[in-house]
């Protein structure tokens, strides 16, 4: 709440100007008054007020700190307060001071302020199961605050518009009680007049006013299948993966209230699961997530199958990674409990892995399996790019290029590496020799675009050689298919990759023999380039084209080198033959020395 609190001053404004009455006659959208006619656009204001507030990300204690300062804001403008700060003195709306339309505002910011508390706790109960009765307990109070509403709108001085949205406000929240105490039929019941009456309230006017009314009948639309599917309806949630394909996969709160109603509906099937079969083997699965994931995975796999969007396919493709990771993390968290289930052989039985080892093999399987599905899905869109490149392409986007495909084929080789040292299959040759026939598959289309990359920068003799190797791959896949036909039912087409390639190896021979005699044609004089710089040919008319460019050859850079003279070496010769005159009479003679001149200094006698 102390968060919410400091993000008042910033819309303090236009908060308050939500609070002001609308003057007399004036036609507002949110709230209006004719004459002694009292109107609200209830669903309007609750749902811009969620989605300015925190309701947009998933934040429902923001939007409830929204409410209680509007609320607070209201009791004052309208001198409808609740005591003092000494005092609580309780008041209650009534039909005879309904004077303003704001007083059908204060209750219904009432039992949104609740509703909101509830959906907090809501999220706050996957980590603490208590916070659940203190849940029900604000749905309640919400609920008596519709009510309430409800009562107060049946005054005459309501307008009908105004009367059928609170009575559709008040079985909209109680029929999302009724569903969080699991009580099926009347949360049904309850939605099913909510929802037929924001369907006729859309009928009644324009397509512009009629969208808000339509979305909420798409939000609840969900619920009441999850009802119906609880009460016995078995195809409801065939009609709930539906809803999921329509709306996309795009992420918001219906997205996300299908993803748990459907988890939901998974995990009451899954009690019922207690073992699975792979590759000839019952392995018994006492994990409830991995159990709602395995349930749930043909409905994943028919609905990626069903969807031709390619984003929708993308984000179906996502989530059921999402999921097979968490499911796989939960074995792994397992695994680690138990080290004797780590072990690879047990009982001494060669290639025999334990039950929750060969597990996580299979999840692990099903795991690289989707991403090479996925992989392989962008890699088909990207090819459909490539051929429809002559077309013009918008401004901004990135052209595809060959370069894109060898990366994904390059993440497929990986994954069947992956899969041929999966624990516990080391003994399966059926299996090897699958994944060994799907390798030369995608090395052949790996290979076949690695040629096509050098095409483009007119590598003939590469290209060539490497066209030679797809066909090369591709015949010993159709040789070493022989019985494993089925397993290349899911994988590109070979033999239309062969003929690809023929057509591919003629059309390359032509552009290389073109480009060869393009290279020898006859030049005549006037158009013979010489390496030598425009400086040094000033004097000879020559046509070339590539002075006119940016790397035109103008001068030679950097410069040659060139000879220079030395720096002359000066040597005195005539000092050799000159004849120095003698200096003995101007050098001073050196003073005797020894024991005799000694004593002469002492007796006096100096020479």
């Amino acid at each position: 709440m102390a968060a919410d609190g400091l993000q008042t001053g910033g819309n303090g404004m236009e908060e308050n100007k939500e609070n002001e009455r609308p003057a007399l006659g004036g036609g507002g959208t949110k709230s209006r008054v004719l004459g002694d006619s009292l109107g609200l656009e209830i669903l309007q204001i609750i749902k811009e007020s969620q989605q300015q507030h925190g309701l947009r990300h998933g934040d429902f204690q923001r939007y409830r700190g929204y409410c209680s300062r509007r609320l607070r804001r209201l009791r004052k403008t309208l001198n409808f307060k609740m005591g003092n700060r000494h005092k609580f003195t309780g008041k209650k709306v009534t039909a005879e001071i309904l004077s303003d339309n704001r007083y059908l505002l204060l209750v219904l910011m009432d039992a949104e302020r609740a509703w909101s508390y509830a959906m907090q706790l809501k999220q706050e109960a996957n980590t603490e199961p208590r916070k659940r009765f203190h849940l029900l307990s604000r749905l309640r109070k919400a609920v008596k605050h519709a009510e309430e509403l409800g009562w107060l709108c049946e005054s005459d001085r309501v307008d009908a518009k105004t009367k059928l949205e609170a009575q559709a406000y008040m079985a909209y929240l109680t029929g999302m009680l009724h569903f969080e105490q699991q009580q099926w039929k009347e949360a049904m019941e309850s939605l099913n007049k909510c929802k037929t009456i924001y369907e006729k309230l859309a009928n009644a006017f324009t397509e512009e006013q009629a969208v808000l009314y339509n979305q909420r009948v798409e939000e609840i639309s969900p619920n009441i299948r999850y009802c119906a599917y609880n009460i016995g309806d078995q195809s409801a949630i065939n009609e709930l993966m539906q809803m999921r394909l329509r709306s996309g996969g795009t992420e918001g709160f219906l997205a996300e209230k299908l993803e748990s109603l459907i988890t939901q509906t998974r995990a009451k099937k899954a009690a019922t699961m207690s073992e699975v079969e792979w590759r000839g083997r019952a392995v018994p699965v006492k994990i409830d997530k991995v159990r709602i994931f395995l349930l749930g995975l043909a409905d994943n796999e028919a609905a990626i199958a069903q969807t031709e969007n390619e984003e929708t396919k993308e984000r179906l493709f996502e989530s059921l990674l999402s999921e097979c990771r968490d499911a796989i993390q939960a074995v792994r968290e397992e695994l680690r409990m138990d080290p004797k289930q780590r072990d690879h052989f047990v009982d001494g039985e060669q290639g025999k892995v334990s039950n929750l080892q060969y597990l996580h093999s299979y999840l692990t399987y099903i795991k690289l399996s989707t991403a090479i599905k996925r992989n392989e899905s962008m890699a088909k869109a990207l090819q459909k790019a490539l051929l429809q490149q002559h077309q013009p392409v918008d401004d901004g986007k990135r052209t595809p290029r060959p370069q894109d495909l060898i990366r994904l084929y390059d993440i497929i080789l990986q994954n069947l590496v992956e899969l041929i040292q999966l624990p516990g299959l080391e003994e399966d040759k059926n299996f090897q020799k699958e994944t060994g026939l799907k390798t030369l598959v995608y090395k052949a289309y790996r290979c076949f675009f690695i040629a096509q990359s050098y095409v483009l920068v007119k590598k003939w003799s590469e290209a060539l050689v490497l066209y030679d190797r797809v066909l090369k791959y591709a015949s010993e896949v159709q040789t070493q298919a022989g019985a494993a036909k089925k397993s290349l039912k899911d994988l590109p087409d070979v033999q239309e990759l062969i003929t690809q390639v023929n057509a591919e190896k003629y059309s390359l021979q032509a552009a290389a023999i073109l480009d060869t005699d393009n290279t020898n044609e006859a030049e005549s004089p006037s158009q013979v380039k010489d390496s030598k710089p425009l400086s040094e040919c000033l004097e000879i008319f020559c046509l070339d084209s590539s002075l006119v460019t940016k790397q035109a050859n103008l001068v030679q850079f950097p410069p040659g080198f060139q000879p220079i003279p030395c720096k002359p070496l000066f040597f005195d010769l005539a000092l050799n033959h000159v004849t120095l005159p003698p200096l003995e009479d101007k050098v001073e003679q050196k003073a005797k020395s020894g024991l005799t001149g000694y004593i002469k200094g002492i007796f006096g006698f100096r020479g």
